[in-house]
């Protein structure tokens, strides 16, 4: 019995469990390596994710004979430029969009709740739960704007200490684009044999997961939200630019995303006007389209061949654990570990199968 899977498997999550029960316990002792970490990071997993986003222009620059801090210059260069045209053009349209929205908070609430009420005088049939949920969230929805100003100070603390945090950013970006080829040569260093081979392997197939997600996700979320900003332009949707920088963050989930996307463009819509709401609902069906069936099978194909069923239980799953910030992460974290518990598994196969090769001999 001690050879079975089945068993060798239980004791080892028995002993995880024990582990994790062991750390709770003296959790205390383990606060500041929580708070070096916490402090790390947010720039690592932003340095990581311009690194993959910058890496292709990298290898364009180098493939026509730019040496490596010429490359990384250039790139730096772009970026500056890039983050000065959002500061100086897109930033004020945004903030301006923003404040008038805020403005008219009180009367999206209004018509919100006159929706509602229409609704609810047309279907008295509804079973009296479900009217009180929706009276439910009305209501918070309507304390929703005390929520943010009485909130506003701590936001603003929050967002001064993550500006401290984002000025790291840059130079872990530059090591990583300077040094990303020793990475995995530096980690196969610490072992031997088929262990190397297995590091080497795993780390490689990681590198693989995280490109082929960032990158296409990245180019689908920026030609999806092209498109729907010609669409919401031409219709005269009201906080255009604002909504469509939020379907470009929303897209990167996938599957649940764009209809993420979609509800705060319908809102602005049907409050606009119904035939405004109706191209959003046209603009929003044509977009997906594309998406599920030209864009995403061209530039993202099936790198991480994930089941869309699975995708949408674990972004429920990191809904409810972490909220947004979870859910942006989760699925390339699930990928992530899909792909070290799969070379786990393949690496144990080959000790076996050579094991029971060896008997036979």
């Amino acid at each position: 019995m001690l050879n079975k899977v089945w068993f060798r498997t239980g004791i080892a999550l028995i002993i995880l469990f024990v582990l994790i029960k062991l750390v709770m316990e003296v959790h205390s002792v383990f606060i500041p390596f929580i708070i070096i970490v916490q402090s790390v990071l947010l720039p690592l997993l932003l340095s990581g994710f311009l690194f993959y986003i910058c890496l292709p222009f990298q290898k364009i620059l180098e493939k026509n004979k730019v040496p490596r801090w010429g490359s990384i210059t250039i790139i730096f260069i772009g970026l500056i430029v890039i983050i000065g045209i959002v500061i100086g053009y897109i930033g004020p349209l945004i903030a301006a969009q923003i404040e008038n929205l805020i403005h008219q908070i009180p009367t999206l609430q209004h018509e919100i709740q006159h929706i509602i009420n229409f609704a609810l005088d047309q279907m008295e049939r509804l079973p009296n739960d479900v009217t009180d949920r929706i009276n439910k969230m009305v209501q918070s929805f309507s304390n929703s704007t005390a929520d943010i100003l009485s909130n506003s100070l701590s936001y603003i603390t929050s967002f001064i200490s993550t500006l401290f945090l984002l000025i790291m950013v840059p130079f872990f970006l530059i090591y990583m684009l300077k040094d990303h080829e020793r990475f995995i040569p530096f980690i196969a260093k610490l072992f031997k044999g088929d262990r190397k081979v297995f590091i080497v392997k795993l780390l490689n197939d990681l590198n693989h997961t995280l490109k082929s997600y960032i990158q296409g996700q990245v180019t689908v979320s920026v030609i999806l939200g092209i498109i729907l900003y010609i669409g919401y332009t031409i219709i005269g949707l009201n906080y255009t630019l604002l909504l469509v920088m939020f379907a470009c963050v929303a897209n990167m989930i996938p599957f649940l995303g764009p209809w993420m996307a979609f509800a705060p463009a319908a809102i602005i819509g049907i409050i606009q006007s119904p035939t405004t709401f109706i191209w959003v609902c046209i603009i929003t069906l044509v977009a997906q389209q594309l998406e599920g069936n030209v864009i995403t099978p061209n530039v993202m194909g099936k790198s991480l061949n994930i089941h869309p069923l699975t995708i949408i239980v674990v972004i429920l799953a990191a809904g409810n654990l972490g909220g947004f910030v979870l859910i942006l992460v989760a699925v390339p974290l699930y990928a992530v570990i899909k792909t070290i518990v799969r070379n786990v598994f393949r690496y144990r196969e080959q000790i076996i199968a050579r094991a029971n090769s060896d008997i036979k001999e």
